[in-house]
């Protein structure tokens, strides 16, 4: 993206100041959203998600593994992000590299928790065929077609989107194993359990500009940002995972408002997304 002018500059902060955006929205406002689902037929799952001018899609791909020793009653859920070189002239290079880590590290730590896998927002006992030996390994990539800000939250939705979208085929055992020998399994062809949802949750991104916060920032807004706060929060009201990237720190009791503020936004949030998730299965089974 060019450099902003000081006059945009101020444009852009004088907007925010008084709840009236550059593009006419007020400072908790969501730009339109997009849902297609099942765009990727190979994939479990998959989701193609619009947000303003940000496009992502998300598929999920479920394999049979073998539960870490240290959880044997859990399965695993790996995250990947690339950012397509044609989506912004920053991606090609390093810039879309890094760019692509730091949305991969953030999207494992809002939606599978911690390392013991406690807050997370996909329940990773729901992946276990036998505990301590067979497992679902799902493996979720996420692709940046074009970006025009708030890659993080747009990355959420698809990705919850996609998980509505999966099935993982039923898995009967057959024969039991004894020690360390993995069990006989006859795999489905035709019979898929869909992944539950309810709990996983949307990521809300509270971008701080001058002494105000907004959500679903666009470049312009996001170049003009002291710091931001990525807060996902599901149906119940429960926080999964926070991340926060910028340079300027944050007073804990503004870090308590913005979470605040954030599951508020998320219901809102969540409800729309829900909305469009149906209204896109629904085409898809016509």
């Amino acid at each position: 993206m060019t450099g902003l002018s000081l006059g945009e500059k101020q444009f852009i902060q004088g907007g925010i100041a008084q709840d009236l955006r550059s593009d006419g929205r007020k400072r908790l406002t969501y730009r339109p959203i997009y849902v297609e689902t099942g765009v990727i037929p190979q994939a479990n799952g998959s989701a193609r998600v619009r947000m303003g001018g940000t496009d992502v899609i998300a598929s999920v791909k479920a394999e049979i593994g073998r539960p870490s020793p240290l959880q044997p009653n859990k399965g695993k859920v790996s995250i990947y992000v690339d950012c397509s070189p044609t989506a912004a002239p920053m991606f090609e290079g390093r810039g879309g590299e890094e760019l692509s880590t730091e949305l991969s590290v953030a999207l494992q730590r809002c939606l599978l928790g911690g390392k013991s896998g406690a807050g997370a927002g996909i329940e990773l006992s729901s992946l276990i065929v036998v505990e301590g030996k067979v497992c679902w390994d799902l493996y979720i990539d996420g692709l940046v077609i074009s970006s025009d800000g708030n890659l993080l939250d747009a990355l959420g939705a698809s990705i919850k989107a996609a998980l509505s979208n999966t099935g993982i085929p039923r898995v009967h055992v057959v024969a039991e194993a004894s020690g360390e020998d993995q069990p006989e399994l006859d795999i489905s062809d035709e019979e898929f359990l869909q992944f539950d949802t309810s709990g996983v949750p949307v990521i809300v991104t509270l971008t701080r500009v001058g002494r105000h916060y907004i959500v679903d920032a666009t470049p312009e807004e996001e170049s003009q940002m002291s710091s931001a706060v990525s807060v996902s929060i599901n149906r119940k009201g429960l926080i999964c995972g926070l991340t926060k990237r910028g340079g300027a720190g944050l007073d804990p009791s503004v870090i308590l408002d913005m979470i605040s503020v954030a599951k508020h936004v998320s219901e809102q949030l969540i409800d729309r997304l829900d909305s469009e998730i149906s209204a896109a299965e629904a085409i898809e089974e016509e």
